[in-house]
């Protein structure tokens, strides 16, 4: 992860289920290497669709292809499986297990990161020590209701502290300087980071 400059934070497309795993898991396994190739910082991996057994499989499957390379891999909302498949940390909802409980299973040197849509929930997950706070959505997202916007966003990077505050909701390579000069320390998207062109317009920028 480079922390020279502000993160890219991938969250997979939860295209993944346990009907075409068998199948489309290691083309997508594939994607995700490509992804981390051209310089995305974390990796969050959202399959909701699949059991627990194939995310474990998932998730060590794109580990080992990784193992050489920066990128830092998060599991969602399973702290038990981030663990045992012995992956960076683990992204937390607002539904999740408090932050101090996940410590606990993953371990001091994991990063844990959570979502967070309002102030409050900033600055709650900075005291309880989140790594990465994801916060929005800034702007306008199919189905993520009314964005924040860029003035909460400039709040909500304060209330941050020392975590790395990073904005998510309708980011793309048109948009995402705007989160960074509200003071976003990165920026997190699913369709910009997931497909080529936009991804590298993006780190190209930054």
């Amino acid at each position: 992860m480079n922390l020279g400059r502000p993160l890219t934070y991938l969250i997979t497309s939860g295209q993944l289920t346990e009907d075409n795993f068998a199948t489309e898991a290691n083309g997508y396994v594939d994607r995700l290497f490509a992804a981390s190739t051209d310089g995305v910082d974390v990796i969050q991996i959202r399959e909701k669709a699949l059991s627990a057994r194939n995310l474990s499989e998932l998730t060590r499957r794109l580990v080992e292809k990784l193992k050489t390379l920066p990128t830092k891999v998060l599991v969602n909302d399973r702290a038990d499986i981030a663990a045992a498949m012995d992956c960076d940390g683990v992204h937390l909802t607002t539904g999740s297990l408090p932050i101090a409980v996940v410590r606990r299973i993953v371990g001091d040197a994991a990063l844990i990161s959570c979502s967070t849509h309002t102030i409050e929930e900033v600055e709650r997950a900075a005291a309880e020590g989140a790594d990465i706070i994801l916060f929005g959505p800034v702007f306008a997202s199919p189905g993520k209701g009314r964005p924040v916007g860029l003035d909460t966003l400039v709040r909500a990077a304060k209330a941050a502290r020392q975590s790395k505050l990073v904005a998510l909701g309708g980011i793309d390579e048109l948009n995402f300087q705007e989160a960074l000069g509200a003071g976003a320390t990165g920026v997190a998207a699913i369709r910009a980071l997931n497909d080529v062109r936009s991804r590298r317009a993006i780190i190209e920028k930054l």
